[in-house]
C-alpha cells in the first residue's frame, strides 16, 4: 500500500512548469523534439532552454518500452535581465531548478544549478537521473555573473 502511495505521489509531482516553445519532427513514426522554457526559479534574470526526444505512439507500440523516453537531452541559458541571486544552494553538489519524468517511475531529465563561486558563474547541468544505472548523457550551459557596479 505504501508503495503504491508513493508511486501515485510521484506521478503528480510537478516542481515547475516549462513552457513548450518549439516541437520539432524528426523521422515519419512521429518522434519529436521539444523544446520548453523555463525561468530559474531562484534566480531572477535568468531563462533556460531544454530540448528533449519524445517519442511517438507508433514507436511506443513497435519497440515496447511503452513508459519510457529516451535521456538525451540538451540544456542552454541565457541572461534575460539583471541577474538577482536568491537563496541558492551554493555547495558543489548544486540544486536541482527543473525536474520532468520520462519514465514512469524510475527516469527524470533534470536540470540542476551550481554556483561556480570562484569564477562568478552559474553553471546548468542538464542530464537524466535513472534510478537503475545513472546516465552519462549531459549537457551544461554557464552564465557569468557579473558584480554590482
Amino acid at each position: 500500500m505504501r508503495a503504491a502511495a508513493l508511486v501515485f505521489a510521484l506521478t503528480l509531482a510537478t516542481p515547475l512548469l516549462a513552457e513548450q516553445v518549439g516541437r520539432v519532427g524528426v523521422d515519419w513514426v512521429g518522434n519529436d523534439i521539444l523544446i520548453e522554457s523555463f525561468p530559474d526559479p531562484k534566480v531572477q534574470g535568468v531563462t533556460c532552454h531544454l530540448a528533449y526526444f519524445d517519442r511517438s505512439l507508433i514507436d511506443r507500440l513497435s519497440n515496447g518500452n511503452w513508459f519510457e523516453d529516451p535521456s538525451y537531452s540538451a540544456v542552454d541559458c541565457v541572461q534575460t535581465g539583471p541577474i538577482t541571486l536568491g537563496d541558492i544552494d551554493r555547495d558543489d553538489s548544486g540544486e536541482a531548478v527543473f525536474s520532468e519524468r520520462q519514465s514512469l517511475v524510475l527516469k527524470s531529465l533534470r536540470v540542476t544549478r551550481i554556483y561556480d563561486s570562484a569564477n562568478n558563474a552559474l553553471i546548468y547541468l542538464g542530464h537524466a537521473n535513472e534510478l537503475t544505472q545513472g546516465s552519462g548523457k549531459m549537457s551544461i550551459s554557464v552564465i557569468p555573473v557579473t558584480a554590482p557596479k
